[in-house]
């Protein structure tokens, strides 16, 4: 909580530089987005931001390591209320994610070691963002992706005892099961990695349509590394500059990012190799993995069908379809994420590699020829486990030291570059 002392600066004309250094005494050391009092914090702080939140976020930024990562997070919030309160029509947002082997993640903190309370938290999260204006409405849709733990039915059972209206589950093996056409060609929930279940999600959503309402959907993690809150930054640009998709980015310069282990250099591994599989394409995107994106209602209607992926490589394919039918219709919105790395499901599967081969398969059916992506693509096409274990342990430095905000133009590693390193480690 914001004490006393602190909310009366906030509302004074003391400068900015002065309360920021006052609520930096008061605010988390150790921020912990699964703390309902640490939740408390960034959220007051965050209406009292949002008087003048882009000043204040500049401030911040000037000093980034002075400030606690509290303060830089309730900034964000800030800026999103600000956009939700100036909202001059009905607006209703749809936030999809899928459950597998979330069974730790939804107890308490003090019940496990890995509890984060996230159903508590992401409602508590939009109902905060909702209070900035009865314009504004949102409904939760978790998918369970066949988790052998029954997380789906944990998180029906605990929506029920909390009386939770605006959260729904839904089962991605009933969509098989009755041969949906979202299921596309599954025949059992063990061939979706995540994807699945949050295009099934995605459409089950786009189908409950309400004419007096812009109609956004969206999908996050199920983890907290995202404080909801922030829906409204992607708001903006669908609603206020025309775009049809925003992916948040933990990769903007004014992104405010904590990162464990080594996802950073992998990661930009990563990014290197579909870039080279699909440039120009989504040239001006790097983070497309960031598990926080909104989509406009009628484009995700028009993009979900006919998909390839069911797996971690869906949102690549979204973005491919969607800028296909509408060229420059993708933003990019800089976000506050905080890694919640135990527990996840990602790290665990280790689906790098078969993302990158799913990605070899978008090139060749979305794509036109283009000789450099097609070395690429017959180059990943050639890797095994070991392979890829290899090139992570041996990233060339050219892309570990690069910004991958520069990825869609640097190409000085080739695929003989990485055949050289397989051959001699």
């Amino acid at each position: 909580m914001v004490p006393q002392p602190y909310k009366k600066a906030l509302t004074d004309d003391s400068p900015i530089q002065a309360v920021l250094d006052q609520l930096q005494a008061a605010a988390p050391k150790n921020f912990l987005s699964a703390k309902p009092e640490h939740q408390s914090f960034v959220e007051e702080t965050g209406v009292a931001f949002s008087e003048e939140p882009e000043a204040i976020e500049k401030a911040l930024l000037n000093e980034r390591e002075r400030y606690s990562l509290a303060l830089h997070v309730a900034a964000k919030l800030a800026k999103a209320r600000d956009i939700v309160t100036k909202l001059r029509q009905p607006v209703k947002l749809s936030v999809v994610f899928a459950v597998y082997k979330e069974h730790h993640r939804i107890l308490k903190p003090e019940h496990h070691e890995s509890g984060e309370d996230f159903l508590r938290r992401k409602v508590a999260q939009l109902d905060w963002l909702a209070s900035a204006s009865p314009l504004f409405s949102w409904e939760l849709v978790a998918v369970d992706d066949g988790c052998p733990e029954g997380s789906g039915h944990l998180l029906e059972q605990l929506a029920k005892d909390e009386g939770f209206e605006n959260v729904r589950v839904l089962f991605l093996e009933h969509a098989i099961k009755e041969k949906l056409p979202i299921a596309g060609s599954l025949r059992s929930t063990d061939e979706s990695r995540k994807g699945g279940s949050i295009v099934y999600g995605m459409w089950e959503t786009c189908q409950r349509v309400e004419a007096d309402k812009e109609h956004v959907v969206a999908f996050t993690d199920a983890d907290l590394s995202t404080h909801l809150g922030q829906s409204g930054l992607l708001l903006d640009p669908l609603l206020n500059g025309g775009k049809e998709v925003a992916l948040g980015s933990r990769r903007e310069t004014t992104s405010v990012v904590v990162k464990k282990g080594t996802r950073n250099v992998r990661g930009k591994l990563f990014i290197y190799l579909w870039k080279r599989m699909i440039s120009p394409a989504l040239i001006e995107i790097t983070d497309t993995q960031c598990g926080f994106k909104a989509f406009r209602a009628e484009t995700a209607r028009a993009i979900l069908h006919d998909l390839l992926e069911r797996g971690f490589a869906f949102d690549i394919e979204l973005l491919l379809k969607a800028e296909q039918r509408s060229a420059n219709c993708l933003a990019r919105v800089p976000i506050a994420w905080i890694d919640s790395e135990a527990e996840s499901t990602t790290t665990a599967l280790n689906p790098y590699l078969t993302m990158l081969k799913s990605i070899a398969g978008m090139n060749r059916k979305y794509l036109p020829s283009n000789l450099e992506a097609e070395a690429f693509v017959a180059f990943i096409e050639s890797l095994d486990e070991n392979h890829w274990s290899l090139l992570v342990e041996n990233v060339p430095e050219a892309i570990a030291a690069a910004d991958p905000l520069c990825f869609g133009r640097f190409d000085e590693v080739t695929p003989d570059d990485l055949r050289t390193i397989l051959k001699n480690t």
